[in-house]
């Protein structure tokens, strides 16, 4: 039976955890050779996921794919990636830039408070490394005449989130989406940003708790709002699918609406709410379509991504 991603090649970065592993683990599954990167490979103990733990959890889905230690902060170890996928394909149909520093440092404290070195963390690894990513894919998709680069982003690139450095990585993140696509659109190759809501991820789970309801908080926060990793990735494999995609190049995209554009769910059928005001950020007219209204809120304070 034929997949969506059937004879594709994909790159997903940062996946040995989290919303990377989420998308490389659905990105597989739909039948892309699939690359993975992330700083090392073996599982190191106290750890909750690894490299080479993403590529046995999608081999046993059934799926192939090839793991490379990569730090995205070193521009040689980066043309090593793309000259093995070169060698070894001949083409990248999809490239995934989820590698993203650590922000649970910044959040809760003054700008004024924050080592100087974060806010350089934050353009780093995010920005700066998407750039160069998508600089060295770009040679193989133009001469292919397609191509789709999917950078995760957040609403925190338009509205206060977290901190003023994870905003300013994020802002500058869809700047570079925006600017990288303009000059990829006339040879047939697509740049977009994903902005998903609060992920529960492996380390936000470990530390929720489970009330006598069954209800699972977070600091007393009710998370149930929250969408899993598997469904960004689900996000990813929907536009990777769509004939259409190049109309879509240069914008800023939340998962949870392209959910209601694309008709695919969480595993157990649910759709995770949106949020107002980030919503009305990437529509066109100002309206708010009618599968939203109606929906829970959740406030700026309690997302992520």
């Amino acid at each position: 039976m034929s997949k969506p991603l059937d004879s594709q090649v994909a790159l997903v970065t940062g996946a040995s955890k989290n919303i990377g592993k989420g998308i490389a683990l659905e990105v597989a599954a739909q039948g892309a050779i699939t690359y993975v990167t992330a700083r090392t490979l073996e599982d190191v103990p106290g750890r909750l996921a690894s490299l080479e733990r993403t590529v046995s959890e999608i081999e046993a889905a059934g799926g192939r794919a090839i793991p490379i230690a990569c730090d995205h902060t070193d521009d040689e170890q980066v043309r090593a990636v793309f000259a093995q996928i070169e060698a070894e394909q001949g083409r990248l149909d999809l490239l995934v830039n989820v590698a993203s520093p650590e922000f649970g440092e910044m959040v809760g404290v003054p700008f004024w408070e924050i080592p100087f070195e974060e806010i350089t963390r934050c353009l780093e690894i995010g920005p700066r490394s998407d750039y160069v990513t998508t600089a060295l894919a770009a040679p193989m998709m133009i001469s292919q005449g397609s191509g789709l680069v999917v950078n995760i982003s957040s609403h925190g690139a338009v509205n206060y989130l977290l901190s003023v450095p994870y905003g300013v990585g994020k802002a500058a993140i869809d700047k570079v989406t925006q600017d990288t696509a303009m000059e990829l659109k006339p040879h047939g190759v697509t740049a977009l940003s994903l902005w998903p809501g609060l992920v529960l991820t492996e380390g936000l789970m470990a530390n929720t708790t489970v009330d006598a309801d069954g209800k699972r908080t977070l600091h007393g926060l009710d998370i149930s709002f929250g969408e899993s990793p598997k469904f960004n990735g689900k996000g990813v494999v929907a536009l990777a699918s769509d004939p259409a995609i190049l109309q879509r190049s240069g914008g800023s995209f939340f998962t949870g609406a392209l959910a209601r554009e694309y008709g695919f769910t969480e595993d157990d059928g649910s759709l995770p709410p949106l949020t107002e005001q980030g919503l009305m950020t990437i529509m066109d007219d100002g309206e708010i379509p009618d599968y939203w209204r109606g929906v829970n809120r959740f406030t700026d304070s309690e997302a992520t991504s």
